[in-house]
């Protein structure tokens, strides 16, 4: 099967680079764009404007997160790190507004399937296309045509993954929704055990919600089996 989105892997190492482009057009994703610094990365994306991005996160002129924060300003592409062991995931998924991360080493063959299932879903903050409503549920409401969420008249500011599982939330509010499952519809992939990428998201978006992010009083977490989110209304 091809795929006509486009992928660019930004990396410095020029194997990882030769090893990823040949395994992706193998797998049928055959525009694969290719840079090696950060400046590279950006202009690269600014002529070809691909569908998903694989980042660095040490480049040879700069941070993979610099890089990430200027595509950030203009685009809401999902951005796939490439990261150490070493690294944090909350500077990884949270600083810069990273979807996911990579960690070195890592098999070509998963990295392949991670970006085939996203681009074969539609992504959930996709919502423009969506009727005009606005959905309420307690103090939150959603407006799905301008992707805007307010709670109690005031907007609050998300990215998109955090908007993604809020959506999902809301409109199962009272529901437990396993992270397989938040993994697989907000993300777009199939679950492959990654908690980290999902409970960061999850305490990022309750710091955005929450009176007390410690103690939460709406979105809550059912241990061993998932999160759900408790409004008033439900």
């Amino acid at each position: 099967m091809a795929f006509d989105q486009k992928v660019l892997v930004v990396d410095d190492e020029a194997d990882i680079v030769r090893l990823l482009q040949t395994v992706l057009i193998k797998e049928g994703i055959d525009q694969v764009y290719t840079a090696g610094t950060a400046e590279a990365a950006w202009g690269e994306f600014q002529k070809w404007q691909p569908d998903l991005v694989i980042l660095d996160i040490m480049l040879p002129d700069g941070e993979g997160y610099e890089v990430c924060k200027k595509i950030r300003s203009v685009s809401n592409v999902p951005i796939f790190f490439l990261s150490a062991k070493t690294e944090e995931i909350d500077k990884i998924l949270g600083f810069a507004g990273g979807d996911d991360y990579i960690t070195k080493p890592f098999s070509p063959k998963e990295v392949a399937y991670r970006i085939k299932a996203r681009f074969r879903r539609p992504d959930i903050t996709e919502l423009a296309d969506k009727p005009n409503r606005v959905m309420k549920k307690g103090p939150f409401e959603l407006d799905e045509e301008k992707v805007e969420l307010k709670k109690n008249g005031k907007v609050i500011p998300l990215k998109p993954k955090e908007l993604g599982l809020l959506t999902l939330l809301l409109k199962h509010p009272g529901q437990i929704i396993s992270k397989e499952s938040l993994y697989d519809q907000v993300w777009g992939e199939e679950f492959f055990g990654f908690d980290n990428t999902v409970m960061v998201h999850i305490r990022r978006l309750r710091e955005k919600i929450e009176e007390d992010p410690s103690n939460p009083r709406y979105l809550l977490t059912v241990k061993g089996l998932g999160y759900k989110l408790v409004v008033e209304d439900e």
